[in-house]
């Protein structure tokens, strides 16, 4: 029987993360193909729903070819287990890709080799920096035209504040590219650009080869030397201890469409990414291999299965076995929670997991109990911290076709803002509900899901409001009379949380200046 100790080395808790088009879904496929997990992988934007990206299950995920909804993968490779959240590329909706982040112990940032470092990659990188947490970096597209791989290098140091050590270094790229030199063995990968994929029984030559100069070319070979010689002059050579404490990334060049340089990549994080971390809590720190189980819901999923109406709560494992049955304190409510039916995943695809480890995501079949930031323990009074909401950026009223179907409308907006994507405020002078969002896409986003899992019609319109926040005062009495002052302001979020909804910044200014005992928040921590 495996050990804690030895279960938990044996995990890798990973995201990936990108700019959309960089190709992270497509890298996810390949990841997935590489532990066996699906034996068919195709283009995003593939016909036949055989050959949808399996990470993207939702409709308008595979209609638009994005990803707007983080995904939990299981897989084996190795011997390891390694468990893949492929987060929504999309800025939009950057609120469930921070919580994702919070259940990792490291991240592969993808970047397009023609245009490197793009806004959503550094606004991402940002958040993994607030947590420290490494990053590996895989430059993706190699087979197409793209930028020097010295000038990509650079633009990461700098941009970044990373130092920067290749692991894997392109010979030649787009229409010259001839394979990758594996740095860590001295072998270069050889690339056939009539295969579909680099699975398997890929050629292989070592750099001190003098048959090398015939299979790449003469001069392909010359620069390739060159090259390798002014990397092992000019970078550092790779350091656990920068690359664990988010200081130093390893950096792998390859093409996820063909399967190619994504071995080495995957090899490499099984061999330098780290195991489950330690947790930050309150009123302590937890470390993995604690005897007692520990998790949080870093994400719920409504309707997965749309014929079943379902909810799934993400739970992030921290410390313990976790085994099918066990009765666990809800700290929220303190209540007892049991897990009869916690599911691991590929996709949208699920198996029951009799017993789970620190590192694994497990999910949680539930009518409503458990929400995001929730802690579960096998009796102990503890809460993960860092799991925010955030203030939206844009408000809007909600329209129904059928004011008949009101209460069924309240059901899906709820739900739906259980997922954390979108929050809803309800004011406390009665008017109609107010949906806040980080970004426009948000909006055809549950528009869509509202008809097809609700069979709803609903659209949003102005709202007079620009800005959310929640509102706190030590003084109960000062925090009645400043909502009494703006009645008309005022609403409540989902959990009742007293919020104040600002008609511009000059509202929201003026209403901070007459009340200085109130906090005015445009964060609120679960």
């Amino acid at each position: 029987m495996t050990t804690l100790p030895e279960a938990v080395a044996l995990r890798r808790t990973f995201a990936i993360i990108s700019h959309p088009d960089a190709g992270k879904t497509t890298l996810t496929e390949k990841l997935l193909l590489f532990g066996g997990a699906i034996q068919l992988a195709g283009a995003v934007r593939a016909r036949g729903e055989q050959r949808r990206s399996r990470s993207d299950w939702m409709a308008i995920e595979r209609e638009r070819g994005i990803s707007v909804s983080a995904s939990v993968m299981t897989f084996e490779h190795r011997g390891l287990t390694f468990n893949l959240l492929d987060t929504p590329g999309h800025e939009d909706f950057s609120e469930d890709t921070y919580r994702t982040l919070t259940a990792v112990d490291s991240a592969v940032m993808v970047l397009d080799a023609a245009k490197g470092i793009e806004t959503q990659t550094r606004k991402l990188f940002e958040v993994c920096r607030l947590r420290d947490m490494p990053i590996v970096t895989f430059v993706n597209k190699v087979d197409r035209e793209g930028r020097d791989p010295f000038d990509l290098m650079n633009e990461i140091e700098e941009t970044l504040a990373l130092e920067v050590t290749p692991m894997t270094w392109p010979v030649g790229m787009g229409r010259d590219l001839k394979g990758v030199c594996d740095l860590t063995r001295d072998q270069v990968v050889l690339f056939d650009p009539g295969r579909g994929d680099h699975l398997v029984d890929v050629d292989e030559i070592a750099l001190t080869d003098p048959r090398l100069d015939a299979v790449v070319g003469a001069e392909a070979a010359a620069r390739l030397r060159d090259e390798v010689e002014l990397i092992r002059g000019a970078c550092p050579p790779f350091s656990a201890e920068a690359f664990l404490h988010g200081t130093m990334t390893p950096v792998f060049f390859g093409s996820a469409l063909k399967t190619f340089g994504v071995r080495e990549l995957l090899d490499g994080i099984a061999q330098r990414a780290p195991q489950p971390r330690e947790q930050p809590a309150t009123p302590r720190v937890v470390k993995p291999d604690e005897d007692k189980v520990t998790g949080f819901v870093f994400k719920v999923q409504a309707n997965m299965d749309p014929n079943h109406r379902d909810r799934v709560a993400f739970l992030r494992l921290c410390s313990g076995r976790f085994k099918r049955g066990m009765k666990l304190k809800h700290v929220r409510t303190g209540k007892p929670l049991a897990v009869y039916n916690p599911m691991l995943f590929l996709a949208r695809d699920r198996e029951l997991a009799d017993e789970a480890f620190p590192g694994d995501i497990i999910g949680i079949p539930n009518h409503g109990a458990l929400r995001i930031g929730d802690t579960l323990t096998e009796g102990e009074t503890l809460r993960f911290t860092g799991i925010p909401s955030f203030a939206p950026e844009i408000l809007r009223r909600v329209r129904l076709d059928d004011p008949m179907k009101a209460k069924q409308l309240r059901r899906a907006l709820e739900d739906l803002a259980e997922e954390g994507v979108s929050q809803v405020f309800k004011p406390v002078d009665g008017s109609t509900w107010i949906v806040g969002v980080v970004g426009q896409l948000q909006f055809e986003v549950l528009t869509a899901r509202i008809e097809a899992e609700y069979d709803l019609r609903a659209g949003f319109e102005a709202a007079p409001f620009e800005t959310a926040r929640w509102v706190h005062c030590d003084d109960r009495a000062a925090l009645d009379r400043m909502a009494a002052a703006n009645r008309t302001s005022m609403a409540e979020d989902r959990d009742g949380a007293m919020v104040f909804l600002a008609r511009n910044a000059w509202a929201l200014n003026r209403a901070k200046d007459d009340f200085p005992m109130v906090r005015f928040s445009a964060t609120r921590e679960h």
